[in-house]
């Protein structure tokens, strides 16, 4: 009955890692905004993208990439895949406790410079690390 094929899951997990793609992305500009707002004539947020961007980077090639190929291989070996097996379910309560603690920390730097410019870096860099990685997906 719940019995899918690993390419609806393979499409299932490309829809999650994008989905945290666009919304770390989203918020992370958000925040940059702020700081901006904040402190207008500061080019530190622009530091702040450039840092993101090159971390993600190396997140990407060396952390999320393995990652994601590891989830691809367990989605081919399961032999009577269902549809919730797309990530492993120590991956969504990791997912879950990723998602409380960023809404906590994005709430906890409104309104302070500097804990938004590195709430930013961080979203930023996960971001471009989801991003960077997701050929994975498109490479099988």
């Amino acid at each position: 009955m719940f019995d899918v094929s690993a390419r609806t899951l393979k499409i299932l997990s490309a829809v999650v890692w994008y989905g945290g793609c666009v919304v770390l992305l989203f918020k992370s500009w958000a925040l940059l905004a702020e700081a901006l707002f904040l402190r207008p004539d500061s080019a530190w947020p622009w530091g702040v993208v450039v840092i993101g961007v090159v971390l993600g980077s190396l997140k990407a090639r060396y952390l999320f990439s393995g990652v994601c190929e590891k989830n691809l291989q367990r989605i081919e070996s399961l032999e009577q895949p269902k549809f919730w097996q797309f990530f492993r379910k120590r991956f969504f309560f990791f997912l879950l406790v990723m998602i409380v603690l960023g809404i906590s920390l994005s709430r906890g730097a409104h309104h302070h410079y500097a804990f938004l410019l590195c709430v930013a870096a961080l979203d930023l860099s996960i971001g471009v690390a989801l991003m960077g990685s997701s050929y994975m997906f498109w490479k099988r």
